[in-house]
């Protein structure tokens, strides 16, 4: 018996139908399951009702219901617990999740039965410094960005890495992705597709103004220092690309492996050169028909 905890994004999972369909197949199936107070009040099932950081600690694996973008919100809330989680894809392409919802219940089934292995993520984690004084502490697991606000003026920014200057890039922005973001924002800037096991930091311009600027790989032991140079437009620090955190001119943003993971549940039945063949073909697909 396993005590599996399930977080739903409510804005797919309005309803929650789909999370109370799972919720009794896992209890028909002897499985113990966590939910937080309020779903659990709305499904009807008081007694399974548990506050987030409860359900982080006693779950040997956490079922989320949403897309890529809901698993990065809870990847981040749950990293310093050590709980794999499970993704079960309600949005658009899912890199990250596992399975698809019409899949779901066979994907159980393997769960339940132990046919599954865990995979750990590379996450990052960045800090701001403004007058000397340490101001943010964010983690993340795809990317660290610093992008120019909503004008469309070019920002500034010394790149250094292990206190060595590398570059001043005159750029839209710049991310900073671990491998695992490194199929997303990264992706888009031009930077290159990185496996999920290789432990790597890559740095992209984003739509740099000069020709020479390109990605840059550095090892996970790295310490990328970004130094926000003097600029005419508003600059911003975004995490996963979901917290965003205004900076100014002077400022130091600190990227460096972060000291926990994000474990992820992963059948055995693909792999992730399969999986981005797959996803890759349809973000392709999906681009033709706008």
């Amino acid at each position: 018996m396993s005590k599996i905890g399930i977080i739903p994004n409510l804005s797919k999972d309005s309803n929650l139908s789909l999370t109370e369909k799972i919720t009794n197949w896992l209890l028909d199936n002897k499985q113990d399951v966590l939910l937080n107070t309020g779903i659990a009040l709305r499904i009807g099932k008081p007694d399974l009702g548990f506050n987030n950081e409860d359900i982080f600690i006693n779950s040997d694996f956490i079922i989320v219901l949403g897309g890529d973008g809901t698993l990065l919100n809870i990847a981040r809330q749950s990293a310093y617990y050590n709980v794999p989680l499970f993704g079960i894809n309600l949005g658009h392409l899912g890199f990250l999740t596992e399975v698809e919802a019409e899949d779901m219940f066979p994907a159980f089934e393997k769960l339940i039965a132990g046919e599954y292995e865990i995979e750990k993520r590379m996450m990052l984690e960045a800090t701001v410094e403004t007058d000397n004084i340490q101001m943010e502490k964010s983690i993340a697991l795809n990317d660290i960005g610093i992008t120019k606000g909503p004008f469309s003026r070019i920002i500034r920014m010394g790149i250094y890495i292990n206190d060595d200057f590398v570059d001043l890039y005159s750029a839209d922005g710049v991310v900073v992705s671990s491998p695992t973001g490194s199929t997303a924002y990264s992706l888009s800037a031009g930077g290159p597709i990185v496996s999920p096991d290789v432990k790597v930091m890559i740095i992209t311009p984003i739509c740099p103004h000069i020709l020479h600027s390109r990605s840059i790989v550095v090892s996970h032991e790295d310490i990328v220092k970004i130094e926000v140079c003097q600029n005419n437009t508003e600059v911003m620090l975004t995490v996963d690309g979901q917290q965003g955190y205004k900076l100014k001119a002077g400022d130091i943003v600190t990227i460096r492996q972060a000291q926990c993971y994000t474990s992820l549940v992963k059948l055995k039945d693909r792999s992730f050169y399969q999986v981005l063949r797959k996803k890759i073909s349809e973000r392709w697909e999906s681009n033709l028909k706008l």
